[in-house]
């Protein structure tokens, strides 16, 4: 008896410990930020297992052309996998979280919890040009939408979750914490509050522990800095800035034209082979554009120990200077184009190792030309990564996330100096010209892209269409005063909907304009309803996003406007009710 009574006070005190909010808030951080970090494992083991067995076992001494099909082959699985067992587009990752956030309350389907880490396998695994660092984002980010809203958490927690899941796999993948957070922060754009840093931290440094206790520094990629920053060198880095500015630009325009060229070829099949066999061929002569190419970054960033990086990657064809800078430069144009073909033709992966190897090719392109033409000695490795974090922060809009990543992963805060100038210099740069990161560049030209500005986010979430008021009473065009004044004794509303016979909204008549005639019986059946009404001000589109009814509102100063879905009556808007609404929606996005 005693037994029992002390495992129901046991059982009280669970529930009234994960009553508190905040606690039970900080608890799932936690289990948010374990799961991400075996998801990312799990994704990383699974990529280089399904090359290892294709490669190594199945394929065996194929190569040659036959290496043409293995890209292509990859994305055919991809996209039977998606067609027959996930039956959903999982593409652009993180562009769909940023999505779910600011369309669909922060609800992703249970499906992408495995699915990204099925699908992006096999696409890498078999050499497509893209990274895994998307894929594992949407899995963090589903593992903590769906944690939350099973718990039945509100809005503005089940968006902390979500950032919790994309902090943790960000944080596992790269063994980053801190890149981990700022990721979640300045690329999801998850407001910044005391209450949200806690759930964060605990999420990211807990994902880091559990990649760092299983793979220890076998992360993506590994490497000491050697070289600390000289002051000499600040103007080349200036310059690095300007530079990866404009790379990161041509990445970002060349990706969305050459998707854009894809999705305009008929046919999922067709995109498919057309696609997967300009990959092949692009990997074909030049086989560093295969999978995520880090291990071409740790061949860039290790030259200086006496590998030849050139002969590695070309042959002796590269043993020139002008030949290798010549093939340098062709692979720093080309990998946008590969990345761009995988995801075209429709394989599942992410930009930000491209954007990374993108960045390291250019760093030391870039410091290898100014060594052999000035005649000075800029250490590759340090404008390598430098130019990493440059180009990061460019594509990505990104620039403290591409600071700190790059200095956590690479122990390198002896180049925190010149890290924030090149990111810093190159963010500004690549904003100079397109105002918007590649991620938000879709959802930005549709107008469903959340930002930090509560007021803006807010109306971008706003759900308008449940305030429209459809109990007014309509009249017809062709009725008279007569008609109007008996409709007039049975509401009461001052506004009335003149309406045609095929539900098209022809105008108004408002109750002060017929005020003065309702007490003239003489004139019932002389006016006609066509004689009373006015044109409204505006109009509301059913399908009009929250801010542009506000502007309605603002620019007309009306105060009613009338709803019409392509072109026929639905109802009315106040502005009083769709206020009341925005204000509760923005109270939502308050600290606490």
């Amino acid at each position: 008896m005693t037994l029992k009574i002390l495992l129901i006070r046991q059982i009280r005190n669970l529930k009234s410990f994960l009553a508190d909010q905040q606690t039970l808030i900080y608890l799932l951080s936690f289990v948010v930020g374990l799961i991400s970090a075996l998801a990312a494992v799990a994704m990383k083991n699974a990529i280089h297992y399904t090359h290892m067995l294709f490669t190594q076992g199945i394929m065996k001494g194929a190569g040659g052309v036959l290496s043409l099909a293995y890209p292509l082959f990859g994305i055919f699985l991809t996209v039977l996998a998606m067609k027959y067992l996930v039956r959903d587009n999982i593409s652009h990752g993180v562009s769909r979280v940023l999505y779910a956030i600011s369309r669909r309350k922060s609800y992703i389907k249970p499906h992408n919890n495995w699915s990204s880490i099925l699908t992006s396998s096999l696409t890498i695994g078999f050499g497509g040009s893209v990274g895994a660092e998307a894929p594992i984002v949407l899995t963090g980010a589903s593992i903590g939408s769906n944690i939350a809203r099973y718990f039945r958490l509100n809005y503005k927690n089940v968006t902390l979750l979500l950032g919790c899941g994309a902090a943790g796999a960000i944080s596992g993948i790269f063994n980053a914490p801190i890149g981990g957070i700022l990721f979640t922060l300045e690329v999801l754009m998850l407001d910044l509050t005391m209450s949200s840093i806690v759930p964060l931290l605990i999420s990211s440094v807990t994902a880091a522990t559990v990649s760092f206790f299983l793979m220890g520094e076998n992360v993506l990629f590994s490497f000491q800095v050697t070289q600390g920053f000289m002051l000499s060198e600040l103007p080349y880095y200036l310059i690095l800035g300007v530079f990866c500015g404009f790379v990161g630009l041509y990445f970002t325009s060349a990706t969305i034209a050459i998707e854009k060229l894809y999705a305009k070829i008929p046919g999922k099949w067709t995109r498919m082979v057309l696609g997967g066999l300009l990959l092949g061929s692009l990997i074909y002569f030049f086989p560093a554009l295969y999978g995520e190419g880090y291990n071409t970054v740790m061949l860039l960033l290790n030259a200086e120990s006496g590998i030849n990086p050139g002969i590695v990657m070309f042959g002796e064809v590269a043993s020139g200077f002008w030949p290798f800078a010549i093939l340098m430069a062709g692979l720093l144009l080309l990998k946008v184009v590969a990345t761009a073909s995988t995801n075209g033709a429709g394989g599942v992966g992410g930009i930000v190792a491209p954007v990374l190897f993108t960045g390291g090719v250019a760093g030391y392109f870039f410091a290898s030309f100014m060594n052999h033409i000035f005649g000075i000695t800029l250490f590759e490795s340090s404008f390598t990564l430098n130019a990493m974090a440059g180009v990061f922060a460019a594509v990505l809009h990104a620039p403290l996330t591409a600071i700190f990543l790059i200095a956590e992963i690479t122990g390198g805060y002896e180049l925190l100096i010149p890290l924030i100038l090149t990111a810093t210099v190159a963010f500004v740069t690549k904003r100079t010209f397109r105002k918007h990161s590649i991620y938000n560049e879709q959802l930005a030209l549709s107008g469903e892209l959340i930002t930090h500005d509560k007021d803006k986010a807010a109306m971008t979430l706003l759900d308008w269409k449940k305030e429209v008021e459809k109990d007014l009473v309509t009249v017809s065009p062709e009725g008279n005063l007569g008609d109007l004044v008996r409709l007039i004794a049975k509401s009461n509303r001052n506004i009335f909907p003149v309406v045609d016979e095929f539900g098209i909204l022809e105008g108004v008549v408002l109750l002060d304009d017929v005020r003065d005639k309702m007490f003239k019986p003489d004139l019932y059946d002389k006016v006609t309803v066509r004689d009373l009404m006015t044109i409204p001000p505006s109009y509301i589109d059913l399908n009009e996003r929250g801010d542009a009814v506000l502007e309605a509102f603002e620019r007309t100063g009306a105060w009613n406007l009338p709803v019409l879905d392509s072109g026929r009556y639905v109802g009315f808007i106040s502005k009083s009710r769709i206020f009341s609404a925005y204000r509760e929606l923005l109270r939502q996005f308050s600290e606490e």
